[in-house]
């Protein structure tokens, strides 16, 4: 018997070696296999759970989002829209039905679906909206009688429904058989982001949501005078901009009024100061609720039981990276409430918990994203073993988590999930409303709160077949003595078959922002476990080091104003002696082949690296500010600059000269690679041409790679191709082997 165990250990062994050595390094085209799973909807029913997959067709250059659907209670994911591209849907409040945006016809239009609960499946999809300046961003009112959604439309057509959507199609039209493709700007924020405004304004529109089913439309001629209604009539973006994350506008519980962010102020491009605003929903004067904040207030969430507001403000004007707090606005009193003054973390999406008792929070920690929960009434819990108490505000669930909703009464949270070894899936947390807040349960006694109560189960499986074939290292982080003898956190990335003998190259990435950070998420335009994989040229792969520098998000709000107006200052003591640290503590760290790569801030910080040491064999620089006084005449968000370097360059000319990276190009010796997209408005191309102009001129070895169809981000999928390889290639190139 003994050597039968044995011999089943061997096989048992050699099988498991087998099934390791059957998993691969991670490639792009990988990359490009992996489904991007999107925010979760919970059915009103709260059995299923609808969300958005993106699926990636490399050979044909596209990402196309499809609608699927898994069980509340666990089961198998299915897609259940097909035959068109269906992103961000949102369910009717029957259940039987959602509406979802699709580009199907007529460019991006808000669809319907007709869905059967009990077998989980769509009955059909028919097209709501046609309006010729397109619609996205809907929402079904809660009393099921209207669909909001947002347009870019032209504001002098202000004016009755018809009228205002004949006037629109007019100048779309006048527009698109014109022969000259000039622009007239009379303001700022002509241009954001990737995009010329073309005097167009985002605003939210309603619709009178259909009667059930295809057929009940068209037996309802009234519904052919069913004009989209303008509420947020003016000259002013309504809602404010916004890169994703949380909506900028909700719908009351009766389905009445709505609460959005805007910004009136004269000049928005120098502005954070975005207000939240109320409009009843059969038209009418908004009303401006935060007008006493001259900083931002944005993303209200109306509670279930229509009591209160909540909101995310901060407090200073002008700096789009101070302290998002939670805040709480009393609608029959107008007060307001901070409900995080003591939590010194940035408070991101949010979500009401059951009957209006607390509010479930996400906010980045030290790397990760941790949920919190925050109780409206003050109580307070026993600590419990793994869980960490601020006041009234829980610890909840660690990782890196987004994408909050809470279903049912009193069961479950969902919410997205996400790892440097796994892209983001679905998960789900049972939660008891009466443990923390007992008053609302008649006085019953709360549950025992055992350890492991609260882990996360994943409800969607995406990606496991793809990642099952893929060898993928863990992130480890380390801590070392940055600037002012501050703790800062760095993080390691080792590449696959890793051998603690060998000596590896290093990938030194620096984060955007710079009020950003690494951790313990994915990525798909700088993916930390892609840089690490070998290449043809270096088939031991790399080692990627990563420091979350002074400026960087998740370590409170001294350590993030630590960057405002010392951009080379100790963010860059923080990268070198973060490298320093590495290279003494780790010894398969190869210190005469390391590569230093960024983009945006991390683009500034490479071209200003490229001025203040000849440490690095070859650099990245993309789309990095190089002269910080003409950027900022060509940026758009001028808030921006204004803040970081204490006011405009006529005003503060020192303090811009002191930071910019072009004032040291007479010391430019390291190889580097530019990369800039024309279409990046935040930092523009001239940034990247005048690097490369300055490289060449002074004979250091350069080399451009110049999109003409991308603004700051690389999104297209051959051309995401193209930058890793070039990248890849520019780095084997000077430190591989």
């Amino acid at each position: 018997m003994r050597r039968f165990f044995l011999v089943f250990l061997a096989l048992f062994a050699l099988g498991s070696s087998a099934v390791a050595q059957a998993k691969h390094p991670f490639t792009f085209e990988d990359m490009m296999k992996l489904k991007r799973v999107e925010e979760p909807e919970v059915s009103p029913d709260a059995k299923w759970v609808i969300f958005s997959v993106v699926d990636v067709d490399l050979a044909a250059n596209t990402k196309t989002p499809h609608v699927w659907i898994v069980p509340t209670a666990g089961g198998e994911e299915r897609q259940i829209i097909a035959d068109q591209d269906a992103d961000r849907p949102r369910w009717a409040p029957d259940g039987k039905r959602f509406a979802f945006i699709s580009t199907k016809e007529g460019g991006s239009q808000v669809w319907i679906a007709d869905f059967d609960p009990a077998a989980g499946a769509v009955i059909t999809t028919h097209k709501l909206t046609s309006i010729v300046t397109e619609a996205g961003g809907e929402l079904w009112s809660p009393d099921g009688k209207n669909i909001l959604f947002t347009s870019d439309v032209y504001p002098e057509c202000d004016g009755a429904a018809q009228a205002e959507t004949d006037c629109n199609a007019r100048k779309v039209k006048a527009a698109e058989e014109s022969k000259v493709k000039a622009l007239i700007f009379t303001h700022l924020l002509y241009r954001h982001w990737n995009a010329f405004r073309e005097g167009k304004r985002s605003h939210i529109f309603v619709i009178r949501a259909p009667k059930e089913g295809p057929a009940a439309d068209s037996e309802d001629e009234s519904i052919m005078e069913n004009y989209p209604r303008d509420l947020t009539h003016g000259d002013y973006e309504a809602p404010v901009f916004s890169l994703g994350g949380q909506d900028d506008y909700a719908f009351s519980p009766d389905g009445k009024e709505i609460c959005y962010t805007s910004n009136h102020d004269k000049n928005p491009a120098a502005s954070t100061n975005n207000d939240l605003w109320i409009v009843p929903v059969s038209g009418g004067q908004a009303k401006d609720i935060t007008a006493d904040n001259p900083a931002s207030d944005s993303t209200p969430l109306y509670s279930p039981d229509g009591h209160y507001i909540a909101y995310r403000a901060q407090q200073r004007p002008g700096y789009e990276s101070d302290r998002f707090r939670l805040m709480l606005y009393d609608r029959k009193t107008g007060e307001k409430k901070n409900l995080t003054e003591h939590f010194d973390r940035w408070v991101g999406d949010f979500a009401w918990g059951p009957r209006s008792s607390s509010i479930y929070f996400v906010a980045e920690n030290g790397g990760e994203s941790w949920i919190y929960q925050k109780m409206l009434d003050g109580s307070k819990r026993e600590k419990t073993p793994g869980y960490h108490f601020e006041s009234d505000i829980l610890e909840f669930s660690r990782g890196f988590n987004d994408d909050l909703a809470v279903s049912g009464p009193n069961s479950t949270l969902l919410f997205t999930r996400m790892s440097i070894e796994r892209p983001t899936e679905i998960h789900s947390l049972s939660i008891d409303a009466c443990f923390y807040a007992p008053s609302i349960c008649d006085g019953a006694e709360p549950p025992l709160f055992p350890k492991t109560a609260y882990s996360s189960t994943a409800l969607t499986h995406a990606n496991d077949a793809v990642l099952s074939q893929i060898s993928i290292q863990p992130l480890e982080p380390f801590w070392f003595t940055g600037a002012n003898d501050d703790k800062v956190e760095g993080f390691l990335v080792k590449p696959p078959n890793f051998d603690a003998s060998k000596k590896y190259p290093v990938k030194f990435l620096i984060h955007g922002g710079p009020q950003g950070a690494w951790g313990d998420d994915w990525s798909y335009r700088w993916n930390p476990e892609l840089f690490a994989a070998p290449t043809a040229a270096t088939p031991s792969g790399y080692v990627v080091i990563m420091i979350n520098f002074h400026g960087s998000t998740g370590y409170g709000q001294k350590f993030i104003d630590a960057i405002n107006g010392d951009w080379g200052g100790a963010p860059f003591e923080d990268l070198m002696k973060g490298l320093d640290y590495t290279e003494q503590t780790y010894p398969f760290i190869d210190k005469n082949r390391e590569c230093a790569l960024g983009a945006s801030y991390g683009g500034y910080m490479a071209n200003w690296v490229l001025g203040h040491t000849d440490r690095f064999k070859c650099i990245v620089s993309h789309d990095g500010m190089f002269n910080a006084e003409s950027a900022w005449g060509t940026t758009e968000e001028l808030w921006f600059n204004d803040w970081e370097f204490k006011g405009t360059p006529y005003d503060n000319r020192e303090m811009y000269r002191k930071w910019s990276p072009h004032e040291y190009a007479k010391s430019f010796k390291t190889p580097t690679l530019v990369i800039h997209g024309q279409k990046d408005y935040r930092l523009d191309v001239s940034q990247g041409f005048d690097l490369f102009t300055t490289l060449q001129m002074e004979g250091v070895p350069s080399k451009m790679l110049y999109f003409p169809d991308e603004g700051h981000w690389v999104l297209k999928p051959q051309n995401s191709q193209l930058w890793y390889k070039t990248v890849n290639d520019w780095v084997d190139q000077w430190v591989g082997k």
